[in-house]
């Protein structure tokens, strides 16, 4: 074989695995034309690509900026509920979340305008009794309002394997630990209801590595399905997912499980703020709409 020959098959083999890639992953091929970066050159542009930090493993390429869009005109119920119009609480709170939220909320997922997060804050605090905020102590997620994608189960501990975890086995276990390491000793609700969010996409993430590990370690977040009110509180435990899955989130399949979006696709859109707990009052696991014992006229004074 001559060498234009030996060239021509390579030359050929490259393109064809060019396109099954592109017709296995529409997204990232996008992606890919976006930022101009040639797939047949990707190791070219590893070392430019690896996010530096603990948290981001080999997740790549940063993620798109996007820009708030305005506060929505509010229905009357829901002001009723945020103004202190002394009226009860919805006997359905869950329907009264699914109904509302979706009307709140844009069709595409994007960063919200931050009075409409304080409001929505305020409205599923009332709603569950978890005082939820976008923005805590000054940290805030490039957004609160995003995909969320299953994830498979993490290892707790050494020698840890899929067998040894008692739910939804057939989504495998990582073949990885999460960002923090194994898990602290016999606190498996940890690792059963994680979440993994954009940490290596923070501004100043790298610069701020040490304090900011330190802020989001484990750190309580509660998570809605605003498609039909199912929520659940879970932790930051890992990092993820990469920004050209077109994901904001990853679940773990017990917080998939617990907002309805464990069949299927296995994604959906979804609110995610941060849980003021300074006390760890607020269990994890999926709320219960049904045990819930909530004040009937409590309305937050500083909207």
């Amino acid at each position: 074989m001559n060498q234009n020959s030996a060239l021509e098959k390579v030359s050929l083999r490259n393109q064809q695995a060019k396109q099954k890639f592109n017709q296995a992953y529409p997204h990232a091929q996008k992606f890919f034309q976006e930022k101009q970066i040639d797939l047949g050159k990707i190791r070219q542009y590893s070392s430019q690509l690896l996010t530096a930090g603990t948290l981001t493993g080999t997740l790549l390429i940063s993620s798109p900026k996007m820009l708030p869009l305005p506060t929505p005109v509010l229905p009357e119920k829901v002001v009723e509920l945020l103004t202190d119009q002394g009226i009860a609480l919805p006997e359905n709170p869950q329907s009264f979340l699914a109904e509302h939220l979706k009307n709140l909320l844009p069709d595409k997922v994007s960063p919200l305008d931050p009075d409409l997060e304080k409001k929505l804050g305020i409205l599923i605090e009332k709603l569950t009794g978890v005082k939820a905020r976008a923005n805590l102590e000054g940290e805030h997620l490039n957004t609160s309002y995003g995909l969320i994608g299953a994830e498979q189960h993490l290892p707790r501990y050494l020698g840890d394997t899929i067998t040894q975890h008692d739910q939804f086995q057939q989504s495998g276990i990582a073949p990885g630990l999460g960002g923090w390491g194994y898990f602290p000793p016999g606190d498996i609700l940890r690792e059963k209801y994680y979440v993994a969010v954009q940490t290596m996409y923070l501004p100043n993430w790298e610069k701020r590595l040490n304090s900011l590990v330190g802020w989001y370690k484990y750190r309580k977040v509660l998570i809605l399905n605003p498609e039909n009110g199912q929520a659940v509180v879970a932790d930051i435990a890992d990092a993820g997912p990469a920004a050209w899955t077109g994901k904001q989130f990853g679940g773990s399949p017990e917080v998939m499980f617990s907002l309805g979006l464990d069949k299927g696709p296995r994604k959906g859109k979804v609110l995610l703020l941060f849980v003021d707990d300074p006390d760890n009052k607020v269990p994890l696991g999926p709320i219960n709409y049904q045990e819930l014992s909530l004040p009937k006229v409590e309305i937050a004074k500083n909207i």
